[in-house]
């Protein structure tokens, strides 16, 4: 097999050059914010603050702390299902989290937080947190590509998926003033189809070549199984982290928690009932159960009761899992869409249903329910929004998830364009999903386990079931 070498010249100075670029912009736009820096002293003195409790970093930073795990560790495991794309699974993950949460300070901070007066961006423990969420939407489009793209073609990715974020989160959040607290349309919806609009602009239909590859074994599952268990139980903090101190945040957590819990329920059911002879699939577990967050993600701070939380968890399992049934292969076969760890079942569609469940209870909220004070705080219905009512909240919730749908689906197609130009050294449609081609490889007589020895057992699958 022909090995691409491209990688000695292009991946060095892409990470030297936009490393350097990164500690300039930083030098001229990045400042700390008045909690993280030394002036701190003197505002506590100055609004007679008498303990460091109330600085924000205690409040968020457990909250950063869960959400940086669900981005380095969740995500990376996730994606090492492959039988030898393991190595490129959670480490390109970390190559593409590393550089995307630099370049997302500035980009955010450009949008968000740029100060008029000295035009610095000022940042503090929030400002991480949204990086964290930023990047969550290029690393949900390494999805889409994973084992078929280079690792420069990912930091063109990157650079280009976070800059459209930026973009579509100022006008979804700063001029439509849509809540979306758990991202379902910001951060899954716009980087699920960003993801898989690459993915169709790059379709190798040689792809076959690889068949064999193209599936996992026995102990790869078990280390995907990790990130899917990191990200169940962390789920909860990514939906909260930027949520109304309080109310909000506790509702946001208890919304996800339930949501999270019955997802894995309906999951294991469908799974065992399309299976011969009621057994279970290890993809179907590895994500559909996750697709409650997703869903919750906009209503996850809204009052959408604990039972409704359920409801959304039991519908975005169901549709999930038979997402992997029959509408991965469908898109792969007829739409030509590889969609190799199926974020348009885990990401795309509970993303577009959180959305939908978002605008349907922003458009029932009513003062019976929330209070008057617990309406206007829920939905920010003050100075720029302050004569909205809940039904025209709702109408522009609806449009937050268009606009997360147009940006996802023209910025892929832009995108994708751009990374089919043959000057990335991306691997011959022969060398996909194989680490050797990218990383140096220890020898291992025992890397794949003979399917003799699994009869009965489906380990080794076609991407058309992933």
């Amino acid at each position: 097999m022909t090995k691409n070498t491209n990688i000695r010249i292009s991946l060095p100075a892409v990470c030297f050059v936009w490393q350097i670029a990164m500690i300039i912009l930083f030098g001229v736009f990045i400042r700390y914010n008045e909690e993280s820096d030394t002036h701190w002293i003197e505002l506590k003195r100055r609004k007679n603050i008498s303990t460091h409790l109330e600085n924000d970093f205690y409040y968020r930073y457990p909250s950063f702390q869960d959400v940086h795990v669900m981005i380095f560790v969740g995500f990376g495991f996730l994606m090492t299902f492959l039988k030898r794309y393991s190595f490129g699974g959670v480490g390109f993950n970390f190559l593409i989290a590393a550089f995307g949460i630099q370049w997302a300070l500035l980009m955010q901070g450009w949008f968000h937080h740029l100060d008029s007066d000295d035009w610095k961006i000022k940042i503090g423990i929030e400002n991480l947190i949204n990086a964290d969420f930023c990047v969550a939407g290029c690393l949900i489009a390494y999805g889409a590509c994973l084992g078929k793209v280079s690792p420069v073609q990912l930091m063109v990715l990157t650079l280009f998926g976070v800059t459209l974020f930026a973009v579509e989160e100022y006008i979804i959040l700063e001029l439509l003033h849509v809540k979306d607290a758990g991202g379902s349309m910001v951060i899954h919806t716009f980087g699920a189809y960003y993801g898989l609009t690459i993915s169709w602009i790059l379709y190798r239909p040689l792809l076959s070549q690889t068949k064999h590859l193209q599936g996992s074994v026995y102990h790869s599952d078990v280390f995907a199984m990790i990130g899917t268990l990191f990200l169940w139980m962390f789920w909860p903090s990514f939906n909260s982290a930027i949520a109304d101190h309080g109310d909000g945040q506790h509702r946001a957590v208890i919304n996800t928690y339930l949501a999270l819990a019955s997802s894995v329920l309906t999951t294991f059911a469908i799974s065992s009932l399309s299976q011969k002879h009621g057994k279970l699939d290890m993809v179907h577990i590895q994500n559909a159960t996750l697709a409650g967050g997703v869903a919750m993600g906009t209503a996850s701070e809204f009052m959408i009761t604990p039972y409704g939380s359920l409801i959304v968890g039991f519908c975005s399992g169901i549709v999930s899992t038979l997402g992997y049934l029959f509408l991965t292969p469908f898109m792969e076969k007829t739409l030509k869409i590889q969609d190799t760890c199926g974020i348009h079942n885990l990401h795309a569609m509970p993303g577009v249903i959180g959305g939908i469940v978002g605008a349907i209870t922003a458009a029932s909220a009513s003062e019976s329910v929330y209070g008057k004070e617990g309406l206007i705080n829920t939905f920010d219905f003050k100075d720029a929004t302050a004569n909205r009512t809940a039904s025209t909240q709702g109408g522009y919730q609806a449009a937050g998830l268009c606009v997360a749908l147009a940006f996802g689906l023209a910025g892929g197609a832009l995108v994708g364009g751009i990374l089919k130009l043959p000057i990335w050294g991306d691997p011959a449609d022969g060398n996909c999903f194989d680490d050797e081609v990218y990383w140096e490889v220890p020898e291992d007589e025992d890397d794949d386990i003979p399917a003799s020895r699994h009869p009965d057992m489906n380990h080794v699958r076609n991407m058309a079931d992933v």
